[in-house]
């Protein structure tokens, strides 16, 4: 039987699927490596670490699963976007790669929009260039750290350097390629006018592979380092939200997925490269050959929950260790007795800056109303709630474009929990529908690697046969209304914000 192999090289570790034809998993594998802020607003991570993960994942599925190397037919691969890793001579790695959660480049991205020409910029790449986009970590790289940039041989994303050491090719695929403002969306190919806008050598970038397209195989190395069969297929893959969309079966016009990961997004299918005139969501290529897809991004959705978790529930982290449970039960068990609004103590989500609807490296967290009576179930809720307010943002963006949403698909960890589905239900006004898989971006690269090598004729056939919806959420409309006033005074709160976010930014720059 032949089996299919995805990888996603995630902000917080690496996770291999094994899959057949059918979809069944036949294992599951993850590893996690550190996330490092060597100052406030900044996120780097070694490449090595991706690389050790990978390695490690690869081989834990082949032995739990038992099925021989032989019958894994092809390798896909996705990961979190628009980081950069800089190689120099011999693939060496010359520095940390920076994140797409950076906030270190504002001066960068306001120079490429200014020396490009801001019409010129979205023209090519339907997209403004913001501070989580690669373009600006190059030039960053070039105006702070000269010895490095001079260096430079080529620039990768985080899976294309998995992908380098699992295949020797330099190579990545489109839907990631949208996210640098390097690549011309529309045209599916990289923009000559930024590269040299900006500068940059075109021989920095890898040749870009529609998703399904094989972009090369499994070298010896890689073989003796994974497990994996010499020359097994490896397809471009996608960056994590274009795949996870495939993971979730994003791909016909009017089915609308909701992730809450680390980030949050908002993910609707497009048949044309159509844009939001105010360029608060982004439009990218989708991992579909020749279709494209538009996106909202907040940048600490679930993310926002596990710094709660990390800095303050060492208690609940205890009594789930004692009962065998993620802590996450115990806290949002705890959150569920907390009444609809929290009393009026809301969460700004903007712990990492914001980039749905408000494009801003100086945004910051906030908890708004509090009193005596919030004690650390309140601030749980307050959390899933404010995440949920950030993605209605980009559903009245959707909305007020006129796009259509027939269906939204929960995905992520927090479509795991019944009260953040609810949540999110109640707030955006639409029901939320629960799939019978659960494995996002990894299940995504996957089924592209079969379209791939031919088990699937299309991407459309291939989630088919694999994705179906077993759930629903609905609406509680006592809750809906409840939640329209609340998210008023969320919306209202950080216009007023803004400038202070500002001044504190420059106050610890």
């Amino acid at each position: 039987m032949p089996y299919l192999l995805g990888l996603d090289i995630g902000t917080s570790g690496t996770k291999a699927l094994l899959i057949d034809e059918a979809g069944k998993v036949a294992a599951r594998a993850t590893f996690e490596y550190p996330l490092y802020a060597p100052r406030p607003l900044w996120s780097e991570q070694n490449a090595e670490d991706w690389w050790t993960a990978t390695c490690r994942a690869i081989r834990e599925v082949i032995a739990k699963s038992g099925v021989s190397p032989t019958e894994i037919r092809g390798v896909g691969l996705s990961g979190q976007m628009h980081g950069s890793v800089f190689l120099g001579d011999g693939d060496e790695v010359l520095r940390p790669a920076i994140l797409w959660n950076d906030q270190r480049t504002q001066a960068q991205c306001d120079w490429i929009m200014d020396t490009v020409g801001r019409d010129r910029v979205i023209a090519e790449t339907l997209n403004p260039v913001l501070t989580g986009f690669t373009a600006g970590k190059i030039v960053w790289v070039r105006d702070h750290e000269p010895e490095v940039y001079s260096r430079i041989r080529k620039v990768l994303l985080p899976k294309d350097y998995v992908r380098l050491r699992l295949t020797g090719e330099y190579a990545t695929e489109v839907s990631d390629a949208s996210g640098t403002s390097l690549f011309n969306v529309a045209e599916r190919r990289w923009s000559d006018v930024m590269l040299d806008g900006c500068g940059i050598p075109r021989e920095w970038m890898p040749a870009a592979y529609e998703s399904p397209e094989v972009s090369g195989r499994i070298t010896d190395s890689a073989a003796a380092a994974t497990g994996l069969a010499p020359g097994t297929p490896v397809v471009g893959g996608g960056g994590d939200q274009a795949a996870g969309a495939v993971g979730n079966g994003i791909v016909e016009t009017g089915i609308v997925s909701s992730t809450v990961g680390t980030s949050g997004v908002v993910f609707a299918f497009a048949d044309t490269p159509v844009m939001d005139p105010d360029l608060r969501l982004h439009t990218f290529c989708h991992a579909v050959p020749g279709k494209w897809h538009l996106m909202g991004v907040m940048l600490s959705a679930g993310g926002s929950l596990q710094w709660y978790r990390d800095a303050f529930c060492d208690a609940e982290k205890a009594e789930a260790a004692a009962k065998g449970v993620d802590p996450y039960e115990i806290m949002t068990a705890r959150a569920a007795q907390v009444p609809v609004g929290c009393e009026g103590l809301i969460f700004l989500p903007y712990l990492t800056g914001e980039r749905t609807p408000y494009p801003d490296p100086h945004a910051r967290g906030v908890f708004f109303g509090i009193t005596r009576r919030c004690d650390r179930r309140y601030f749980t809720r307050a959390i899933m709630e404010g995440v949920a307010f950030g993605l209605r943002d980009s559903f009245e963006i959707m909305k007020a474009m006129k796009l259509p949403i027939v269906q939204v698909r929960a995905s992520g960890g927090g479509a795991r929990s019944e009260l953040w589905r609810s949540i999110q239900s109640d707030v955006t006004g639409i029901p939320h529908v629960t799939i019978n898989v659960d494995e996002g971006p990894a299940l995504g690269v996957a089924l592209l690697a079969g379209v791939g090598i031919g088990i699937y004729g299309s991407v459309a056939e291939a989630c088919r046969a694999v994705i179906r919806v077993v759930g629903t959420t609905e609406i509680c409309n006592v809750n809906r209304v409840a939640y329209d006033h609340f998210y008023g005074v969320y919306r209202r709160l950080y216009p007023r914000l803004r400038e202070e976010f500002a001044e504190i930014g420059r106050i610890v720059a």
